[in-house]
């Protein structure tokens, strides 16, 4: 046939392409000009017609067409090599919950009964599978999804290899992989990937080097490949990113040197502002090409095998808020424009070798929480001046050479809780509010220190003693006269009767002084016996005597030192009443307040077993926890728990019980979320100890709003009767898990239920005790969420910026309907629900492409 001709056979399965080519071809056909000649024009005509017949015929196939191959395009369906793709991975992963049964052909793929699965116009564009228990392998038909914008297969335990063909997916921007048992390399194809924005590898096995192209999307924000085994260097692409926020290596094995190429991008500025790169092996100095990195608020370079000395010009880093460089061979001193670093608020470099003087103007940085310069070279007088910073939480000084005084200047430190000044060369008295405060554990090592416990007292300066010589005339007798036998034994009874009677009065003095003391509650001497108890005992408990009150008081470690007496004479107020007993505030005579429950009578155990267990309670500590300081026992069987005071009282009152003017902000609340979760998640991991009475009523806040946990492990103090009641009052509050109602019995996931309650409260601002049409609060943001009514979940304190933190919120939402699954087996586990509400804290617009591309939510 010749050339424009086009048979009608080709278009019997796509007549749309010949409805797209024959109207051109017949126009152009029809346009040309025989010149005249009349059999030509004849033989155009009939050409023409037969191509408007064609066309004609072309509609009519157009209208009654149906593919006859892949599936129905009827607006769920998927194209047909997007469902052979979904196929073969669903083929390659091994289902251990049968989440994948929904990926048959007998519904479209894209009708959203396909888990995990997003279309656009019959192409998928994103697979969304985290936490599903999923084993297998990645499929290297992924490949094949050429609109794929999301890959989120974290939290399972995938392994093999990353198929090489992921790089071969242009329009993909965020890969989530983390949390898997992934092996072997990171594929270098992931560097033709031209819209990525996240890369998530972290916590897998992979090995081999990093990529040197791996950070060639000019999109990338994020890429953490932390917690593998990885080697080699770091490549420079990164160096030469003009989109990179976020760079994570830690836990590797890379070594080589930190690259010397940062901030080379000409006139454009390097955004990065997180850069960690712990617990590898690299070498050499630190760069100070890092200081051009004006954005830089996090470096963490500890535990490495870095050396030289700091960079002279770190003070350009204004933005720093981290910087940790503990433990590895770093020298010199601080530069001297280390103090222009005013947003610094964490500053680790302990385990040095770093020398000279702490610059007296350390005090311009004046939002400074954590100062860790322990063993190093220090030298000098601690300046006086990090009195001025009023953020300090923790100091610590020692093992250095510093010399002189403490400075009484750090009293004036009200939020510090950790303080370390230990073998120094310091002297002098330490100012009594520190040694009050803190152990002497915090002082030994400095043989001219004085004052930090009732064994290295400060005393005055002697006065010499005006010693007279008897003259030789005195002890030459004049007369000398034999004594008799007679005369001895009288003397000797003599001095016989007048030692007793010195002895007597010497005790009878002691007994006098004893119950003097005891009538007058003797704070003083008490106070003192009960610190050099504490100071001389092992770690652990330490008993403290009851005074008057009899009973028996056990202190563990805490900043406050007090007696039985202290105790129940305090100022007392209710804070609040549970099925454990009632709690108090309060407040000792020397004015500091402590927070006291009073256990029910009649639910707990008896004594020895109540003590063996509470002395295990005792020894437990971490930031987001109340931390139990001492317990009484009274002759009457009264059981006391002395726990620190929080002011701001619980989460419940927080925010159900406060004043129109007064508002929760959202950075607030996830702060608060992070906290309750990291406190769990120690209970769960380093503890096994299930909490199984979590509501916000027992979530305390600090004057900082850091959330700690209370009322953990008092199960064990319990009867089993008591125990069960707690639960069934947990359950009238609405924190309960469903399966509590049959099992009675408290896990880790009744516990991640419980937290996901707690997370919905500060996202609706609803109390779960409310009343919501018949539902409990889960029940009721399930229903409004399955109405598409999300917006209307959330506080209205949160709305006000939805425009900055809304895929926040909607993000938080998803993982806390996930933790209140009424499966328990749904449920993630704490460490899973603690990465997760990082990652959305950290995360910037954008980071999965959700700004720009909605529909991959």
């Amino acid at each position: 046939m010749g050339k424009g001709h086009y048979p009608l056979s080709e278009f019997q399965v796509y007549p749309f392409q010949f409805m797209q080519i024959l109207p051109s071809k017949t126009a152009a056909w029809c346009s040309k000009s025989p010149n005249n000649n009349r059999k030509l024009k004849n033989q155009q005509w009939r050409s023409c017609s037969s191509y408007l017949i064609a066309l004609a015929f072309a509609l009519l196939l157009a209208c009654s067409f149906r593919p006859v191959t892949g599936q129905m395009w009827d607006g769920v369906s998927v194209t047909q090599g997007d469902f052979q793709a979904l196929q073969a991975i669903k083929h390659e992963l091994v289902d251990l919950k049968g989440v994948l049964r929904s990926w048959n052909g007998s519904n479209g793929a894209c009708s959203g009964q396909w888990v995990g699965i997003k279309c656009v116009k019959g192409q998928v564009i994103a697979i969304q599978l985290p936490w599903k228990a999923l084993a297998g392998r990645i499929s290297d038909r992924i490949g094949q999804l050429r609109e794929l914008r999301k890959l989120s297969l974290h939290d399972n335990v995938i392994s093999g290899v990353i198929p090489r063909s992921i790089g071969f997916l242009p329009n993909l921007r965020g890969i989530y992989l983390f949390n898997n048992r992934l092996s072997g390399s990171i594929p270098p194809t992931i560097g033709h990937l031209p819209l990525l924005q996240t890369l998530d590898l972290s916590n897998n096995l992979l090995t081999g080097e990093i990529p040197f192209g791996i950070a060639n999307s000019t999109k990338l924000i994020r890429v953490n490949l932390s917690y593998n085994s990885l080697s080699g260097s770091i490549p420079t692409s990164f160096t030469q990113s003009f989109s990179l926020i976020i760079l994570a290596l830690q836990h590797n094995n890379i070594s080589g040197t930190v690259p010397d190429s940062w901030g080379s991008l000409g006139n454009k500025t390097c955004p990065l502002g997180v850069l960690t790169l712990d617990h590898n092996a690299i070498s050499g100095a630190i760069p100070a090409s890092l200081t051009k990195l004006e954005w830089l608020q996090e470096i963490s370079i500890s535990e490495n095998k870095i050396s030289g000395a700091i960079p002279g010009e770190i003070g350009r880093l204004k933005r720093l808020r981290l910087l940790d460089l503990s433990n590895n061979a770093i020298n010199g001193s601080f530069p001297s424009s280390f103090s222009n670093l005013s947003s610094l608020q964490l500053l680790k470099v302990e385990n040095n070798r770093l020398e000279s003087q702490i610059p007296e103007d350390i005090d311009r940085l004046h939002n400074l929480s954590v100062v860790k310069l322990g063993k190093n070279r220090f030298s000098g007088e601690i300046p006086a001046s990090f009195g001025n910073i009023s953020a300090i939480s923790q100091l610590d000084f020692s093992e250095n050479n510093f010399t002189g005084q403490i400075p009484t200047s750090l009293t004036r430190l009200l939020n510090l809780t950790s303080f370390n000044v230990s073998y120094n060369n310091l002297s002098g008295p330490v100012p009594v509010l520190l040694s009050n405060k803190f152990n002497a554990s915090s002082f030994v090592g400095n043989l001219q220190l004085c004052g930090f416990s009732t064994s290295t007292p400060c005393l005055p300066a002697s006065s010499p003693q005006n010693i007279t010589t008897p003259s030789t005339e005195v002890l030459k007798p004049r007369h000398h006269r034999r004594l008799s036998v007679k005369d001895i034994i009288l003397i000797a009874a003599g001095a016989l009767l007048v030692l007793l009677l010195l002895l007597c009065s010497i005790l009878l003095c002691c007994l006098l002084s004893k119950r003097a003391a005891a009538r007058k509650t003797d704070k003083t001497t008490a106070k003192q016996a009960a610190a050099r108890s504490i100071e001389k005992a092992a770690p652990g408990s330490t008993e403290v005597g009851a005074g008057e009150a009899g009973g028996k008081l056990v202190h563990f470690d805490g900043p406050f030192v007090f007696t039985a007496d202290d105790l129940l004479c305090a100022t007392a107020e209710i804070m609040g009443k549970s099925t454990y007993g009632t709690a108090y505030k309060a407040t000792l005579e020397d004015g500091n307040e402590v927070a006291v429950k009073r256990l029910r009578e009649k639910t707990t155990k008896g004594h020895k077993e109540f003590e063996t267990e509470v002395a295990g309670l005792g020894k437990i500590r971490h930031p987001n926890l109340l931390a139990l300081r001492a317990y009484y026992l009274g002759p009457k069987g009264e059981k006391l728990l002395v726990f620190d005071y929080m002011p701001r009282g619980s989460l419940s009152s927080f925010l159900h019980a406060r004043g129109p003017e007064t508002t929760v902000d959202w950075p607030t609340r996830m702060k608060i979320a992070i906290g309750i979760t990291q406190g769990l998640n120690y209970l769960h991991t380093e503890e096994n100890l299930i909490h199984g009475n979590l509501t916000s009523s027992n979530i305390l806040l600090d004057d900082q709003s850091n959330a700690r946990i209370a009322d953990f492990g008092l199960p064990k103090l319990m009867t089993s009767a008591a125990a069960t009641n707690v639960i069934a009052t947990a359950g009238s509050q609405g924190y309960n898990a469903p399966e509590l109602t049959k099992t009675k019995k408290t896990t880790t996931k009744t516990d991640v239920y419980s937290l996901g309650v707690i997370i919905l409260e500060l996202l609706t601002g609803k109390s779960p005790g409310e009343a919501m049409d018949g539902m409990d609060l889960p029940q009721w943001v399930a229903s409004i969420v399955k109405e598409e009514w999300t917006n209307e979940v959330f506080d209205l304190e949160l709305m006000k910026d939805t425009q900055n933190i809304g895929d926040e919120l909607l993000n938080t939402l998803k993982l806390a309907l996930h933790c209140v699954d009424p499966s328990p087996t749904a449920r993630p586990d704490v460490q899973q629900i603690l990465q997760q509400l990082e990652e959305i804290n950290a995360s910037t617009s954008g980071d999965d492409g959700a700004k720009n591309q909605p529909e991959n939510e």
